[in-house]
């Protein structure tokens, strides 16, 4: 799978010939100990490749689209080391398609005060030829980001790892290919949406599969795969009595492991990194697919429950954004509130769909079969556990008819105050920012959706950076939101993305 390994970011400075042959090349040293530092110090997740320095209009163009042909190049970083012209970088910027970074520093830390003249200072002159460049991509509406500080610093390697992250995972949505095992549940509005605008505007595409073409699948199952797979689950997890050998239930594991064996043989043959199911269509199938979806979720995979194609595609996107990265990425939903004053509390789950990846690592998440009257089959097995404390945030991809929505909420997990012995369902509790009442009133306002995607590993900037990167309109919630002007912002965000998504 195509993720981080064979990316590659390129990296080209700008300057032109007017400082003549020995400048030229001290900027071509330069540049390399730059690209050699980053590939080896700053522990980038993707490669940096250098590409020949840029002085030419022909020649940035040539490259522009080099870059947007080549199969593994996910983004462009640009550094003025000196004046480089504008007017030089428009044809090419003007065909660039993949992400671009402005990567504003210069080679010297420190200004040398006794020994600086003009040939230090026409060679050294980012401060000169980055405003030059950023005018170009401001009179362009050239979406892009700007990273500003001395290349050795962890600040500035950090925020260029964050934005490496969000092409990368850019790159994978044009890739991506959803599927959809039934359709929406019947008469909810939020999970529907144009699913061609989706494919115009982020590249993945979204298609249904009926279930019986699924479960012919799980039935091809062996019992010699299901039995390690039963081996496998023994080993991870506690197992609960009605589980085990001879448990009453132990068939329910048997036919939960042929299902995710099926299901993850479906996703593989056809090329799917995303899927959703719904509990009103599995005609066919034992049980509703909870261990299974948790199990693959853990794996990669994006997933959304009763067909939301928005929230699976968007958990997947964020699954690649956060790999490597320490915390877990789940399929979530908010479930019930708790309002004692001064303690106001959500408690978020999902049925029996929580990715486990959330779990704390000093926690051996529970194997259970026990009852669920939804979708009337027989009781599904599913992964019981509490969600590890610390920062989160809740994400909603929205369709708003003329544009897509992305709704943030900060968060702050606690640990479960109290046991929930009859709630048998992987579950997080938290505390929103800055309120449960202004954090749910905007939330509601945006017209956020009761799915969400749960990640410890990301920061809000991330998101910036993915909103950004795809002109798409961003609503954060959190400790500095105030209502009037949160509703001030929904206003005016209808006349800034007032135009339709192509």
């Amino acid at each position: 799978m195509f993720i981080y390994n064979e990316a590659e970011i390129w990296f080209v400075a700008g300057s032109q010939h007017l400082y003549g042959h020995q400048t030229l090349e001290q900027i071509k040293k330069n540049i390399q100990l730059v690209t050699d530092y980053f590939n080896q110090h700053a522990n980038l997740p993707v490669k940096i490749v250098l590409k020949p320095l840029a002085t030419k209009p022909d020649d940035i163009y040539t490259l522009c689209q080099e870059v947007n042909y080549s199969p593994k190049c996910v983004g462009l970083i640009t550094w003025l080391h000196t004046f480089s012209p504008a007017k030089m970088w428009i044809r090419g910027l003007t065909h660039l398609q993949k992400p671009l970074l402005q990567l504003h520093t210069q080679f010297n830390e420190q200004v040398p005060w006794d020994s600086m003249d003009m040939d230090f200072m026409n060679l050294n002159q980012t401060a000169h030829g980055g405003r030059e460049f950023g005018f170009i991509g401001s009179r362009m509406r050239l979406i892009h980001s700007i990273v500003t500080g001395y290349w050795k610093d962890k600040t500035v390697h950090e925020k260029i790892a964050q934005w490496m992250r969000v092409c990368v995972a850019i790159n994978a949505e044009k890739n991506m290919k959803v599927v959809r095992f039934g359709d929406n549940m019947r008469e909810v509005a939020v999970t529907e949406g144009n699913k061609v605008s989706a494919q115009i505007k982020f590249g993945y595409s979204v298609n249904t599969h009926a279930v019986g073409d699924l479960v012919s699948v799980i039935n091809a199952v062996s019992d010699t795969d299901v039995a390690q797979l039963i081996d496998e689950y023994e080993a991870l997890y506690q197992i609960s009595p009605v589980a085990q050998i001879n448990g009453a239930k132990r068939q329910n594991l048997i036919d939960a492991a042929r299902i995710e064996l099926g299901i993850e043989r479906f996703l593989e043959q056809g090329g799917y990194t995303a899927f959703t199911t719904t509990f009103e269509d599995l005609h066919g199938m034992a049980q509703l697919p909870g261990l299974a979806v948790q199990r693959l979720m853990a794996k990669g995979y994006g997933f959304a429950a009763e067909g939301d194609w928005k929230t699976s595609a968007l958990l997947r996107t964020l699954k690649v954004m956060a790999k490597g990265l320490s915390g877990g990425t789940a399929f979530m939903e908010d479930y019930t509130y708790d309002f004692t004053k001064g303690n106001e509390l959500v408690i978020g789950s999902h049925m029996l769909e929580v990715c486990p990846s959330i779990v704390d690592d000093d926690v051996k998440p529970l194997l259970d079969i026990q009852p669920l009257e939804i979708g009337n089959k027989a009781d599904p097995a599913r992964l019981i556990f509490a969600a590890k404390p610390g920062f989160a945030i809740n994400a909603s991809l929205i369709d708003m008819g003329n544009r897509f929505r992305l709704v943030t909420n900060a968060l702050e997990t606690v640990k479960q105050p109290q046991p929930l012995p009859k709630l048998p369902v992987a579950c997080a509790v938290w505390k929103t920012k800055p309120s449960l009442e202004v954090s749910a009133e905007a939330w509601i306002l945006a017209g956020a959706a009761h799915h969400s995607v749960y990640t410890q590993a990301l920061s809000m900037d991330y998101f910036r950076l993915y909103a950004q990167l795809h002109n798409i309109e961003l609503l954060v919630i959190d400790d500095e939101t105030d209502i009037n002007h949160f509703r001030n912002e929904l206003r005016w965000n209808e006349i800034a993305y007032c135009h339709p998504y192509a």
